[in-house]
């Protein structure tokens, strides 16, 4: 693993040292003014480039491909808003999903998997401890957004996402967000409308670069990625990781997200 992340950086090798210590405590830090903590540089040079060329052939030829409209809550109706509310704008998410069973052996994978990077992430979100998923689809997933490609606003369902990004696009592909636009006591759904009018003078812009480890607080924080330009696709590994071990998506999850049941 010394061949593929920065250990000189970011020494995951060394759990329990004082420069362990102090990566924990920067990253806790900016999860709690940011929402997200972003490692630049976790990857060695020419890794992502590498990765890249391992999930190429099989994203051009057997990826699955996501198109929907939907809201910010994935959800067909919000009981207590009207059908007609600004919160509840429709907007287009179209994407590319490799899933884990389709790149065995790979880069991305063996990173996934790296138990030091479990017991780290556990650190700075507080957790006693992470597992890997069991779901043989859904453990890793790699995405692809091409030209004119985006990931619309949405929240996510789980409190922490892990993604590494290995590509990005020519222009555009950047992530848009804003920082606890609601609560588990306040949906604020006025708030969402105006975010989604363009109206929030809160919402940031983050453009990463390759071999960037972003870990995001997503539930309450609203957040895209901004429409696709150029020839070259926004490529990223999106990790999952819970609290207990042996989790699966159902069935019917595999083939609302992949167009497979296995």
């Amino acid at each position: 693993m010394k061949d593929i992340l920065d250990f000189d950086r970011y020494p995951l090798d060394r759990e329990g040292s004082a420069e362990w210590q102090q990566l924990v405590e920067q990253s806790i830090a900016a999860l709690e003014v940011d929402g997200m903590f972003n490692l630049e540089g976790f990857l060695r040079p020419g890794v992502a480039e590498k990765a890249v060329r391992e999930i190429r052939p099989v994203m051009a030829a057997r990826s699955h491909v996501h198109k929907r409209m939907h809201n910010i809550y994935f959800k067909p109706d919000i009981p207590e808003l009207a059908p007609d509310h600004p919160a509840l704008r429709k907007v287009e998410t179209i994407s590319h999903t490799v899933c884990a069973d389709q790149i065995p052996g790979s880069v991305v994978l063996a990173i996934y998997e790296y138990e030091p990077l479990l017991r780290f992430l556990a650190a700075t979100m507080g957790k006693t401890r992470l597992h890997v998923m069991q779901d043989p689809l859904a453990r890793t997933n790699v995405m692809a957004y091409r030209a004119g490609e985006a990931l619309n606003w949405h929240f996510d369902r789980s409190e922490f996402t892990t993604t590494l990004l290995l590509q990005a696009a020519e222009r555009g592909g950047d992530l848009e967000y804003r920082t606890d636009l609601r609560s588990d006591d306040n949906p604020n759904y006025d708030g969402v409308a105006r975010l989604l009018e363009g109206r929030d003078p809160e919402a940031k812009i983050l453009r990463m670069k390759p071999g960037t480890l972003n870990v995001f607080r997503g539930k309450n924080t609203a957040h895209r990625v901004t429409t696709v330009e150029g020839e070259r696709e926004r490529m990223i590994a999106v990790f999952s990781y819970y609290e207990k071990p042996g989790v699966m998506f159902s069935a019917e999850e595999r083939v609302g997200f992949y167009g497979r049941a296995a």
